[in-house]
């Protein structure tokens, strides 16, 4: 009589799967040298839990994130914008905070590509969810607060959100068009934008131009000093445009 062979076990799936992905690039990006056992946590989404036994996941640890994240960012705009009212900052909060915002970092420090997934999720291109991204950002920063502190979670925040804070500022309430743009193409179910950036000139006289296509219409094209900067005035082009239809 023939013997199956034992399957892993839920723990030991969870192992294979953490360390098959090199996470050094991730604890550079965050600056922070996270335990193993604090990443690991983080890094579970519940369909990957579910998976292999109901493995514990990192919906625990983005609830702390969220409340680190939340209180980070409000002291930051208070103490760095004396000058605007409640009403303004706390509308700048909500939109560097939000899902979108959120996601906009963890595609910066590449962080889908660590995510432990389910089979799921894996084929309907989880890695590349704002909800899970964002989801996943607020865990890491969770995890960070519970080994090290507030201090060094907080400054975890800032360091990664700054320049959306700095932006926030800059361009004045409701300005950051991006985000605004991924909220308006969601709220209407619409595809995520696309931005594809040229430059051109020598390097201190730099100009960069960056066009924002949703599905396959080239919804407004922005100049700018540096790329973000482009970036944001093709998303305000595009947001305005969506005034009208895309379809």
């Amino acid at each position: 009589m023939s013997r199956k062979k034992n399957r892993p076990t839920g723990f030991e799936a969870l192992e294979a799967a953490y360390e098959a992905v090199d996470h050094t690039p991730l604890r550079e990006h965050i600056g922070v040298e996270l335990s193993d056992e604090l990443l690991r946590l983080s890094l579970t989404h519940r369909s990957f839990a579910n998976e292999n036994g109901h493995l514990p996941n990192n919906e625990r640890l983005e609830f702390l994130g969220d409340a680190v994240l939340g209180l980070s960012v409000a002291t930051q705009l208070y103490v760095q914008y004396p000058s605007r009212p409640e009403s303004d900052i706390s509308k700048m909060r909500a939109s560097i905070v939000s899902r979108y915002g959120l996601a906009d970092i963890a595609r910066e420090i590449n962080l889908g590509e660590h995510i432990l997934l389910g089979r799921g999720e894996l084929v309907t291109e989880g890695r590349n969810k704002e909800s899970i991204l964002a989801d996943t950002t607020e865990a890491i920063l969770g995890a960070i607060y519970l080994q090290y502190g507030f201090e060094t979670a907080r400054d975890a925040v800032l360091r990664l959100f700054k320049e959306k804070i700095d932006n926030a500022t800059s361009t004045g309430v409701h300005q950051d068009w991006k985000t605004m743009l991924q909220e308006r193409l969601a709220e209407r179910k619409f595809p995520m934008p696309i931005y594809e950036s040229t430059s051109v000139g020598p390097d201190h006289e730099r100009v960069f131009t960056a066009k924002v296509i949703v599905g396959e219409k080239d919804l407004g094209t922005g100049v700018g000093q540096n790329k973000k900067l482009a970036e944001q005035e093709a998303a305000r082009l595009a947001y305005r445009a969506l005034r009208g239809s895309i379809s």
